[in-house]
């Protein structure tokens, strides 16, 4: 089987979306199959030499040119590379995908992450549509898409061949107790919440530190507000960091407290290193951490409750680490592989369906 993954770039920047494909590019490629990425590029491609995965550059904008370009582009791409399936994790990947298939005999699937997003309905032009949760597969049904179509295949990162093995990683020396969230800096993933809920708690509990890891286009209106706190030395903006799991080994809470949140594959990252966990009981959320089983659910954007939640912890010792343990029962279906096999039955389902309408 060829398989042409679609992405806007493959860069090292911590986005889930990239970061997925990434490691189902890899699995893909370790197992045999003829793998090739079509992106903009980034750091990832050291990475798909490493694992003979074949990169083409393209760049897509909305622009009319950069489009009429991205066309050219993928037409070559796909009469030089002759792929079974191209999987587009991008609303422009499908249509390129979908407009340009001509007489090609690959079939079309696309991944939805970020449904919540007005265009993600058009991800379902595809022959098939995998749902990275159950939440989302009935949001995207809720919109339209077949049933017949969609797919639930949930994200995993365990066993990641672009991350550091855990049992291999060095913790850093974080003030403790620790409380860290990795996540984008933006405000559907709930940060101003967590600051404030920190600061309801920070007298109570002197020796917590806050720490955000992570970039986005509003960590300056963060950090501004971060400033105002007469606790403002104990809240640390660290940035994008290449090696998260160095922060996840040293927490003691970490917090997740999207207000959106299709899967939250930081959430696996977190249950492997054995954080005890805190989030929001929306979305994709409640499946990653089990029903609650293995993390704490608290309404999103409530910042009484998420403050109470974090003094218990903090002030529990005996069930902090009761949920830390909790974290990391029932993990094998984290794991990356069976992300890979299960992507693999919806890959078969799509060719074979294909085969039928080509003999008919």
């Amino acid at each position: 089987m060829r398989i042409l993954h679609i992405l806007n770039h493959a860069q090292n920047i911590g986005n889930g979306i990239v970061n997925a494909a990434i490691d189902l590019a890899c699995a893909q490629a370790q197992a045999g199959f003829e793998v090739a990425i079509a992106s903009a590029g980034g750091e990832y491609e050291c990475l798909m030499k490493q694992f003979q995965i074949q990169h083409f550059p393209l760049k897509v904008s909305r622009s009319p040119i950069e489009v009429l370009n991205a066309t050219k582009k993928f037409r070559k791409i796909t009469q030089e590379f002759s792929p079974n399936i191209v999987h587009a994790h991008m609303m422009t990947g499908v249509i390129l995908g979908k407009a340009l298939r001509g007489n090609a005999d690959y079939a079309l699937v696309s991944t939805v992450h970020n449904e919540w997003q007005f265009h993600a309905v058009l991800m379902g032009v595809a022959d098939r549509v995998i749902a990275v949760s159950q939440a989302v597969a009935r949001s995207m049904q809720h919109r339209g898409i077949p049933v017949r179509k969609l797919h639930v295949v949930p994200n995993g990162t365990i066993g990641s061949l672009r991350q550091t093995p855990l049992d291999r990683v060095k913790p850093l020396l974080l003030e403790r107790p620790a409380i860290t969230t990795i996540a984008g800096l933006y405000h559907r993933k709930g940060i101003e919440d967590l600051l404030e809920a920190f600061v309801q708690i920070a007298d109570e509990h002197p020796t917590a530190h806050l720490y955000l890891v992570g970039n986005g286009p509003q960590r300056a209106a963060f950090e501004r507000r971060a400033r105002k706190s007469p606790h403002r030395k104990r809240i640390h903006f660290e940035g994008f960091q290449a090696e998260p799991q160095r922060y996840l080994l040293a927490t003691d809470v970490f917090v997740l407290a999207s207000r959106r949140e299709p899967f939250g594959l930081v959430l696996s990252e977190a249950r492997e290193a054995g954080c005890a966990i805190v989030a929001s009981n929306v979305d994709g959320i409640p499946e990653v951490l089990d029903g609650g089983s293995a993390g704490k659910l608290i309404p999103p954007k409530d910042i009484t409750v998420l403050s109470k939640t974090l003094s218990g912890l903090l002030t529990r010792r005996d069930e902090l680490e009761d949920w830390k343990q909790r974290a990391q029962t029932n993990l094998d279906w984290l794991r990356v592989e069976r992300v890979h096999q299960e992507t693999l039955g919806v890959y078969q389902s799509a060719i074979a369906e294909l085969t039928r309408t080509v003999c008919a």
